[in-house]
């Protein structure tokens, strides 16, 4: 039996919850390898809501939960999470929740700057979430970092934190700033440390032991391919890579234990915050699919732009990627549409692409070309099999399999997890 991981093919909010609580059935550890409390995840079961945002989503069905050290953690979001699901009866321990060693830990000053530095950027904010995502990867590149292994050598932190804060400190001057409180870092940190350091392991071997074991393993990616630093919209990206490769390098397994990658793609299209989005639509119909998905951010609460299906960015997020298939949520917000569009290609005057360029002037100028597709006025809210689906809606589906050059592996039709049509079982590839 073949790991999986999970990745978002556009930019993030695609439904990777649902299909990730879903393959957790099947999965005995289900592992973050990337990002930070920045990426939300909603897990429906049955009558319970739980919003995650930090913790992998096995942790809800009981699966070995592990967050591999390509995160970056805030030790006291993950303090209030942990009570969080526990109020809502999660059972969570250091049975069922590893946190790798080597994570590095997101500060109060890495939340600050985070802040100052958007409030200061006028018309060049990038729209970051403001909760140190990106300055704690920031240190961490510069070898500034605070670990969690840290935690348990606290005595010995001394020239690590002068290391940290003069380097801050600089930064924080010129927004007219304090410097940073060493004691009271010191402090806090101690207060943490009994939280975070019974979960604290070498994930690298209960992964490595778990591939020779023979145990299925789910990687959890968070946000999307077109928000990875590398290969997503730059600069309106996210801190980390969110590719299916940086699995490997995030939790200490190797690029062999990757397996089959699932890139999960919304019907549609949708996007927070600023950056590039050729088909998106400020009007009536963006507005119809916005309300219909009910298209608000699992974290910050914010309203998502949303538009029609761009199969060029798929295309370019399932081959970046290395896509084995995708889970096609959100079907059912697309009933009842006389037509649909989908994008298969751009031009910026005379010219046309069938990639998106890099630079960020292209990007905001490129045109759309649609293809129009007969829509279906029947519901296929909840089908769970081809024979419940309008044929209009597996012509839109095969349609999408032939643009994005990518097989359909799921079909969600619902937020329940149940609603899903199985087509191919990653798992078993």
């Amino acid at each position: 039996m073949a790991n999986v991981t999970v990745v978002g093919a556009q930019w993030g909010d695609e439904g990777k919850g649902k299909i990730v609580d879903w393959l957790t059935e099947r999965a005995e550890i289900v592992v973050r390898f990337q990002g930070g409390h920045n990426a939300g995840h909603t897990l429906v079961v049955g009558e319970n809501v739980y919003k995650l945002s930090l913790l992998p989503s096995g942790i809800v069905r009981g699966a070995l939960s592990v967050i591999g050290n390509g995160v970056v953690l805030d030790p006291w979001h993950l303090e209030a999470e942990i009570a969080k699901l526990r109020g809502q009866g999660v059972t969570i321990t250091p049975d069922n929740l590893q946190i790798a060693e080597t994570c590095p830990l997101i500060l109060p000053f890495h939340r600050d700057l985070d802040g100052l530095r958007e409030d200061a950027s006028g018309a060049g904010k990038i729209g970051t979430t403001r909760r140190g995502i990106g300055p704690a990867y920031e240190d961490k590149v510069g070898r500034r970092a605070i670990r969690v292994c840290d935690l348990a050598h606290l005595d010995d932190l001394g020239p690590q934190i002068e290391r940290l804060c003069a380097h801050h400190d600089a930064l924080r001057a010129g927004f007219g700033e304090p410097p940073i409180d060493r004691e009271r870092l010191l402090g806090d940190l101690r207060a943490i440390a009994d939280v975070v350091l019974p979960y604290a392991k070498p994930v690298w071997v209960t992964l490595n032991e778990a591939k020779q074991a023979g145990k299925r393993i789910l990687f959890e990616g968070a946000q999307g391919i077109l928000l990875d630093v590398d290969h997503g919209t730059y600069p309106f990206v996210t801190s980390s890579n969110t590719i299916a490769g940086t699995a490997a390098g995030g939790s200490g397994l190797g690029p062999g234990g990757v397996g089959f990658v699932l890139g999960i793609v919304k019907a549609y299209t949708t996007r927070v915050g600023s950056g590039p989005f050729p088909t998106e639509l400020d009007d009536a119909t963006g507005e119809r699919l916005g309300t219909r998905g009910h298209e608000f951010g699992t974290v910050t609460g914010r309203k998502r732009r949303c538009g029609w299906f761009d199969a060029v960015l798929v295309r370019q997020a399932a081959a970046v990627s290395g896509i084995s298939g995708i889970a096609l949520t959100k079907l059912d917000v697309l009933d009842g549409f006389d037509e649909l569009k989908i994008c298969v290609g751009y031009t910026i005057g005379d010219t046309r692409y069938d990639y998106l360029p890099p630079h960020a002037s292209d990007q905001a100028a490129v045109q759309p070309i649609y293809e129009t597709i007969e829509g279906w006025s029947e519901s296929t809210q909840g089908a769970r099999s081809w024979a419940d689906l309008p044929a209009a809606a597996i012509k839109y589906i095969r349609r999408v399999e032939e643009l994005i050059r990518c097989p359909v592996a799921l079909v969600s039709t619902s937020p329940e997890r149940d609603d899903t049509i199985l087509v191919r079982d990653p798992f078993a590839d």
